[in-house]
């Protein structure tokens, strides 16, 4: 992951506290029974330091883990600081994992024995072991459902999420175990509850050098168990950040900007605006629609705001989407569906906003604005749709839009005038079963950085269950 606070700060206070720890100031309490596998295992120490309502900073620190906690020899620490527990304490998780253990343990003794004496290639010997795995399999993952059932988390908007919820979030995805045990979301989640505004947040490796990590360096926080987790936590999944702009992956479902009405304005502005509180009133220089999901970029100053607006107008930034249209193209009867044989092209189409039926969008000659868009056909995938399991084959496509008018992507695919062939899980121009989402997603973003003129490149993967 990238950082999502500027860490300088708080790697200055996680220095202060291993000069603690190395001259016996401070020592790790073990809370839980050390395993010998675990013994002299470096731990991740982090650290948060935060602004209260009243303008006063306050620093946290956290330990990886559920097994140690700080213990202060004097109080040689003068600043106003918390030590965050786990966010569920050890005693609790060997209770969650105490019904399946045993025979996780017996089913592992098994498998072993039989992978010693097993023949090669009998057919008996790798059908019993296969068995035996898929059961030891799902005691597992019942475990860690158990554990996981445990973990609830403070968001940015003060609201509770479970990691269950965060599960359901990603298709019922299984995270690695220890999930929530790291410090950031250890952090995160205190700051939030307490009504704490983050400043600058860093972690350090402190223990023998491992292949991964070497002592007293700093680590972003990882990607397979933060990376899960953080961006439910902090409402946005961040993964450029400087002093002058953020990009983040938005995510399908949320308003780019405000819209009207009380219950609109939840969107990525209103919480880049939340989480870095110094940020200009209107960060904003383009938008995705609430469906699609993917890279944007937004401003904290005036100065990078007026000059990402010029880049915008000018079109010199570029962006690539990648659409899944609902069926097969070689065989859709649009006006401009490809011929055969035909992978790539350009379309240009005339669109205005139907004002009888606000917002959607109808071609018109005459007096619509015309929009410019490259595709490029790359083939046939299975679909698999979320709530019914049912199959099916779908075509992805890459769009690379020249112009950006309303809904335009959507448009040519839809719109008889273009490919006549709707992007899965279009509300407006095609249709939605229960539990999809519009399959769009605005996968690269490139443009010269407002401040410094350094080109940027940012390209994030649609990542959906269903594909």
């Amino acid at each position: 992951m990238f950082y999502p606070f500027e860490p300088s700060k708080a790697n200055s206070y996680c220095l202060k506290l291993i000069s603690a720890l190395n001259n016996g100031n401070v020592f790790f309490k073990q809370i839980t029974k050390e395993s010998d596998s675990r013994k002299n295992q470096g731990v991740m120490i982090g650290c948060l330091v935060c602004r209260d309502k009243n303008g006063n900073e306050k620093i946290l620190y956290a330990l990886s883990g559920i097994s140690k906690e700080l213990s202060l020899v004097s109080s040689f620490l003068q600043e106003d600081f918390v030590f965050v527990p786990p966010i569920v304490d050890a005693k609790k998780i060997n209770e969650a994992l105490f019904k399946n253990d045993d025979l996780i343990h017996e089913l592992t003794d098994k498998i072993n024995e039989l992978k010693k004496s097993k023949i090669p290639n009998d057919e008996k010997s790798n059908a019993n072991l296969k068995e035996l795995v898929e059961t030891r399999r799902k005691l597992t993952d019942e475990s860690l459902l158990n554990v996981f059932s445990l973990y609830e988390f403070t968001r940015f908007d003060g609201k509770n999420i479970s990691l269950n919820q965060i599960i359901q979030n990603h298709g019922n995805k299984l995270p690695p175990t220890g999930t929530g045990d790291c410090c950031a979301p250890k952090l995160l989640s205190y700051a939030f509850k307490n009504e704490l505004i983050p400043l600058s947040m860093d972690e350090i490796y402190f223990g023998p050098d491992t292949s991964t990590k070497k002592n007293g360096n700093s680590y972003a926080p990882c990607d397979e168990r933060c990376g899960f987790i953080l961006p439910e936590i902090l409402g946005l999944e961040i993964i450029y950040r400087d002093e002058n702009i953020i990009v983040v992956n938005k995510q399908s479902g949320v308003l780019s900007v405000p819209g009207r009405g009380e219950d609109k304005q939840d969107c990525i502005v209103s919480r880049v605006k939340r989480l870095f509180p110094d940020c200009i009133n209107q960060p904003s220089v383009h938008r995705l629609d609430m469906e699609t999901s993917g890279v944007m970029v937004l401003a904290f100053t005036e100065q990078a705001h007026k000059e990402l607006n010029r880049a915008f107008e000018n079109r010199l930034v570029q962006k690539k989407y990648e659409a899944y249209l609902d069926g097969i193209l070689e065989k859709s009867d649009g006006m401009l569906s490809p011929k055969k044989g035909e992978k790539s092209g350009e379309i240009k189409l005339k669109f205005r906003l139907d004002v009888d039926n606000r917002p959607h969008q109808i071609y018109d000659e005459v007096y619509g604005k015309e929009g410019i868009t490259l595709w490029q056909n790359c083939g046939v995938v299975i679909y698999k749709n979320p709530c019914t399991n049912q199959s099916k084959k779908v075509t992805k496509v890459i769009y690379t839009p020249l112009t950006g008018r309303t809904h335009q992507l959507r448009l040519v695919s839809s719109d008889i005038h273009g490919f006549n062939l709707p992007i899965i899980g279009d509300t407006l121009y095609g249709h939605c079963e229960q539990g999809q989402r519009l399959m769009l997603h605005a996968f690269y973003l490139s443009f010269n950085h407002p401040i410094t003129g350094e080109l940027m490149e940012f390209t994030v993967p649609f990542s959906d269950s269903s594909l």
